[in-house]
């Protein structure tokens, strides 16, 4: 689940959960990498496909032979990062092993690497996903949900007292502070950021 962060200014266009391999990203790749960090600087419908062409160094004709609109960019961007958090939370906890207060670790280390490495789509999916089809934006959502119950499962094992919609509410005062990183990004050197946000996390979930 990705959080509010208005002003994504400090982002760069290599917001890395876009690229199957990100030191050597398709122009598909390219182009959706560009589109994010545009619609984050200014909002989805704000920017046009020439100006997300002229971005990646091509006409805004060519880009419709990736994408047949500005709207495809937008929807393909969030379902992308979407399956990519809900795959990757999965098989951080499954990695970690039955301990809850390990898999809690791993799923914060998770977030707080996506949060500080794609701050541009952190923004683009707080503010553009309601510009989604419905279909392509109850899509999102459906992963979104998926996302937030791994946290709650975990959640749910280390406060085993607390019942559901606590652990829910948890997990989303998680999601807020860690992706402040529009916001926050910068300031500290990232391994000191890292680790910053990491034990403020791990404090919000087991407090």
């Amino acid at each position: 689940m990705i959080a509010s962060a208005p002003d994504a200014g400090t982002g760069t266009a290599t917001d890395t959960a876009l690229s199957a391999d990100a030191a050597r990203p398709s122009r598909r790749e390219q182009i959706l990498r560009a589109a994010a960090q545009l619609f984050a600087e200014r909002g989805s419908r704000a920017v046009g496909v020439d100006d997300v062409g002229a971005a990646v160094g091509v006409t805004g004709p060519a880009i419709y032979r990736h994408f047949a609109s500005k709207d495809a960019m937008l929807a393909e961007m969030l379902l992308r990062i979407s399956e990519r958090l809900l795959a990757g939370a999965t098989d951080r906890v499954a990695a970690a092993g039955p301990d809850p207060a390990a898999q809690l670790r791993a799923l914060v280390a998770f977030q707080v690497d996506f949060a500080l490495d794609n701050p541009a789509l952190i923004t683009v999916q707080d503010r553009d996903l309601g510009s989604l089809p419905p279909a392509d934006a109850a899509t999102v959502r459906r992963l979104q949900r998926r996302y937030v119950e791994v946290w709650v499962g975990v959640l749910e094992r280390l406060h085993p007292e607390e019942g559901t919609d606590a652990s829910r509410a948890r997990a989303h005062a998680v999601f807020g502070l860690v992706n402040s990183t529009p916001h926050s990004a910068g300031r500290l050197p990232r391994p000191a950021m890292a680790g910053l946000l990491a034990a403020m996390a791990e404090a919000a979930a087991t407090a």
